[in-house]
C-alpha cells in the first residue's frame, strides 16, 4: 500500500514540474501571460491555457495511477472535465497519450498549431520522476485497492498561479498571496466509510533561485490506517512558534487571565465579519489571511498556526481530503464547523469529521461535493475543544445556529 502512496508522490512531483514549466519555459509562459489580457481569445483554441494546465495535471495523475495500479485510475475524481469544445464547435478530449509524439499532436489541436508550446508541454508530461522517502520506504501496509477513492485538485489557487507574484513577503512564515500559495492536492479515502487514509500536498513554488529564476518545491505526505500513522519529516517550526506552543501546552488554556490569546488561526480573505470579530477576541493579532484552501490547510500541517477555519460552503472534497489525511496521521483532523457549533460538548459525541464518499443530498454539479458546513483544520483535538469553547463564547447566538 505504501507503493500507492509512493506513486502518488511521484505523480505529484510530475504535476509540480508541469506547473513550474508553464511559468519558466518561454513558449508556455507566453500562453499563461495571455490569460491576464482582456479581449477575445482565438476561437480556434479549445481551452484557455490555465484550464489546460489544470486538466493536464489531473489526467497525468489519473493515467499514471492506472498504469501502475490497474483499476485505480477510474477511482480518481477531480474538479476538471477533460472534454473541451472550442468556439467553432470542435470537440477535443484531453488525455495522456502513450508516446510523447502523440501527446504533442493532441496538444497541437488544443493550442491551435502552437508547436513550440505543445512540444515543451509534452516533454515535461512524459518525463520520468523518481521520488523516495526513507520513512515511507521502511513500511509496508496492505489496504485493499478496491476500497480506495482518490480526490485531486490539480492546481489549487489558480488565480495566484496565473497572477504569478514571486515577491510577496511572508507574515510570520505565512504568505498572504503569491506563488507560494499554489498547491497540488491528492487525497485517498475509504469509499465505504469516507475516512481519509493518505494525503499528498505538493507545493511547487517554495523558493526561487535569484540567478536562474528557477523554482524549487516541497512535498508533504501522511498515511493513517488501522492504527498506523506515519507522515513526512516536517521542517522545524521557528523558535518563536515552538516556544509559544510549549508554553501554551503547560498553561491552563481556559484561563484567559494567564494566556489571553493562546491560539493562532489562518482564514480566507472572504471570511464573514462576525467570524473575524470572534476570532480577533480569541486569537488577538494572531489571525492571518492567506490564499488557497490547500495552502491554508498546509499552514496547520506545518504548525505555523493552530487552526484553519472557514465558515462558507465554497471549499470542496478535493480541497480538503489530502490535508485531512495528513492531519489524521499527525493526531489532528478536519471537522464540519457548523456541526461543531451546534454540538453539545457534554453529549460525549465525537467531533464531526469531514467524510469524502457521499455527496450533499439534493445538490447538483460541483455543489454536491461542497463542504456545506464550513470547516476547521486542527492538529490537536484537545486544543480544538478549547478553541471551540472560546469561539462560541464570542460568537453571537444567531451565528452559532445558522
Amino acid at each position: 500500500m505504501s507503493g500507492i502512496l509512493r506513486e502518488l508522490l511521484c505523480v505529484s512531483e510530475k504535476a509540480a514540474n508541469i506547473a513550474r514549466a508553464c511559468r519558466q519555459q518561454e513558449a508556455l509562459f507566453q500562453l499563461l501571460i495571455e490569460e491576464k489580457k482582456e479581449g477575445e481569445k482565438n476561437k480556434k483554441f479549445a481551452v484557455d491555457f490555465k484550464t489546460l494546465a489544470d486538466v493536464l495535471v489531473q489526467e497525468v495523475i489519473k493515467q499514471n495511477m492506472e498504469n501502475k495500479f490497474p483499476g485505480l485510475g477510474k477511482k480518481v475524481f477531480g474538479e476538471e472535465s477533460n472534454e473541451f469544445t472550442n468556439d467553432l464547435g470542435e470537440k477535443i478530449i484531453m488525455r495522456l497519450c502513450p508516446t510523447e509524439e502523440e501527446t504533442v499532436d493532441l496538444l497541437d489541436k488544443v493550442l491551435n498549431g502552437n508547436k513550440l508550446a505543445s512540444e515543451a508541454l509534452a516533454k515535461v508530461v512524459h518525463q520520468d520522476v523518481v521520488f523516495s522517502d526513507p520513512a515511507l520506504d521502511a513500511i509496508e501496509i496492505n489496504i485493499p485497492q478496491d476500497t480506495l477513492g482518490v480526490w485531486v485538485d490539480p492546481i489549487d489557487s489558480t488565480y495566484q498561479y496565473i497572477k504569478g507574484s514571486a515577491d510577496i513577503k511572508s507574515n510570520q512564515g505565512i504568505f498572504p498571496s503569491g506563488l507560494q500559495c499554489v498547491t497540488i492536492l491528492i487525497g485517498v479515502y475509504d469509499i465505504q466509510t469516507g475516512v481519509p487514509l493518505m494525503g499528498v500536498i505538493n507545493q511547487p513554488f517554495v523558493s526561487q533561485d535569484l540567478n536562474t529564476l528557477r523554482w524549487k518545491g516541497q512535498c508533504y505526505w501522511g498515511l493513517s490506517y488501522m492504527g498506523t500513522n506515519i507522515h513526512s519529516f516536517l521542517p522545524p517550526v521557528s523558535t518563536r512558534n515552538s516556544s509559544e506552543t510549549q508554553s501554551q501546552v503547560t498553561q491552563n488554556p481556559s484561563s484567559e487571565a494567564e494566556c489571553s490569546h493562546p491560539f493562532s488561526a489562518v482564514i480566507s480573505t472572504s471570511e464573514k465579519e462576525t467570524v473575524k470579530a470572534a476570532l480577533s477576541r480569541v486569537c488577538g493579532e494572531r489571525v492571518f489571511r492567506a490564499a488557497g484552501a490547500g495552502y491554508k490547510s498546509l499552514c496547520v500541517v506545518l504548525g505555523l498556526v493552530d487552526i484553519y477555519i472557514f465558515s462558507e460552503d465554497t471549499t470542496f472534497k478535493w480541497d480538503s481530503c489530502a490535508a485531512h489525511a495528513i492531519l489524521r496521521a499527525m493526531g489532528g483532523g478536519m471537522v464540519d464547523l457548523k456541526e461543531c457549533l451546534e454540538r453539545n460538548p457534554s453529549s460525549g459525541l465525537d467531533l464531526p469529521q469531514l467524510v469524502y464518499h457521499v455527496g450533499n443530498r439534493g445538490a447538483a454539479g460541483v455543489d454536491q461535493w461542497a463542504n456545506k458546513g464550513g470547516l476547521i483544520a486542527y492538529r490537536s483535538k484537545k486544543r480544538l475543544e478549547t478553541f471551540l469553547s472560546l469561539l462560541l463564547r464570542h460568537l453571537a447566538p444567531v451565528d452559532a445556529h445558522t
